[in-house]
């Protein structure tokens, strides 16, 4: 398994641990979690970018999960596959370094492991959608960062 998918799978973990138990020590939590994994924690850098970007642009990821889930009630969205969703939007929307199409197949990927059948279905037809509202090249990272 790659470093990128190692670090997406904790994201993952995490942004799913924190949208059950939320807390107000973010940089503590993230610290017991990082201690409690099999590697070191700079082994997870890229995980800790992608968990701090989610929280800082939860209302604009929150709202294009809104957008693309027409007649669902956000509560409904099972928290796993919430989780999924707004990592992938996020590595869309700020992660130029990452094609987006790299973010929709890791996302349907996180969701094979963690949720159940029809949750790829259901995270890859948001994140279609989505993806064409991008002004950016959709399967080669961006350089205007």
């Amino acid at each position: 398994m790659s470093t990128r998918r190692d670090n997406r799978i904790a994201a993952v973990q995490f942004l799913y641990m924190w949208d059950i138990n939320p807390s107000n020590k973010i940089e503590v939590d993230l610290a017991r979690f990082f201690g409690e994994q099999e590697k070191p924690r700079d082994y997870y850098e890229f995980s800790e970018e992608l968990i701090l970007g989610v929280q800082e642009n939860i209302e604009e990821v929150d709202s294009i999960i809104l957008e693309y889930t027409q007649n669902w009630d956000f509560k409904r969205i099972a928290k796993i596959d919430l989780a999924i969703l707004r990592l992938a939007i996020f590595e869309m929307l700020h992660r130029h370094d990452v094609p987006p199409i790299v973010s929709i197949n890791e996302a349907i990927d996180l969701s094979k492991i963690f949720s159940i059948e029809d949750s790829k279905r259901f995270i890859n037809g948001i994140l279609d959608e989505f993806k064409l509202k991008l002004q950016r090249p959709l399967r080669e990272a961006s350089p205007d960062g």
